[in-house]
């Protein structure tokens, strides 16, 4: 069983989420709707549309480059926050990579660390403010106990996911605090956030990558 995740896997499961995002751009802007603008998911397939066909003309040659080239593609591609912070997501995990050919579990773990850290300094959220870092953080917190328990990669990324799955489902039971959400008040209890949901298909992507081919 493999331990490390190769540029071609990282790039195929890319490629993957932006053919999720597109599928299920009705359904995060269904989400949005209830408590926002109803937009999230028509600018997150614009957006991804955008990053498969830059995936399509650029080479893996190491995860670096590739992280680099979609965060500046959804920097420049979405308007508003969310652009910025998943392209800061991106463009950190671009940073902390390298010219790094494979990543372990280790390379991870620093990676998402990294990714998580740049969204906390940009964005004015915190966990528990039904955010995105509703379904990033704890999938961070699960990715550094899983390395501090010695496991492999394929199962800490198992867990990784299942981490951000819950994340996300539990932002139905939250307040949002921060946003144009934030106006509704109580009103927002008992619908799940969009950008959490749209966050839980990047990071589950990342957790595909160990099997993409």
């Amino acid at each position: 069983m493999t331990d490390t995740i190769s540029t071609i896997q990282m790039k195929t499961a890319l490629e993957e989420l932006c053919d999720t995002i597109e599928k299920e751009k009705e359904y995060l802007s269904e989400l949005d709707g209830a408590i926002g603008d109803g937009d999230h998911g028509v600018n997150m397939a614009k957006c991804f549309r955008e990053v498969k066909k830059k995936l399509a003309e650029i080479p893996a040659d190491d995860m670096g480059s590739l992280f680099n080239s979609v965060g500046m593609v959804v920097l420049n591609s979405v308007g508003g926050a969310m652009g910025a912070l998943y392209g800061t997501f991106f463009l950190r995990m671009s940073q902390e990579s390298g010219d790094k050919q494979e990543l372990n579990l280790n390379d991870m773990v620093c990676n998402l660390q990294a990714a998580e850290k740049g969204i906390l300094d940009i964005g004015q959220a915190k966990p528990g403010d039904k955010t995105l870092l509703d379904t990033l953080s704890p999938a961070v917190r699960s990715l550094e106990k899983s390395e501090e328990g010695g496991k492999l990669l394929p199962e800490a990324l198992a867990t990784f996911e299942q981490a951000a799955k819950e994340g996300m489902e539990s932002t139905k039971d939250m307040l949002a605090k921060t946003g144009r959400a934030s106006r509704l008040g109580e009103r927002t209890i008992g619908h799940q956030d969009a950008g959490a949901t749209s966050c839980y298909f990047i990071l589950r992507s990342l957790a595909s990558s160990i099997k993409a081919e």
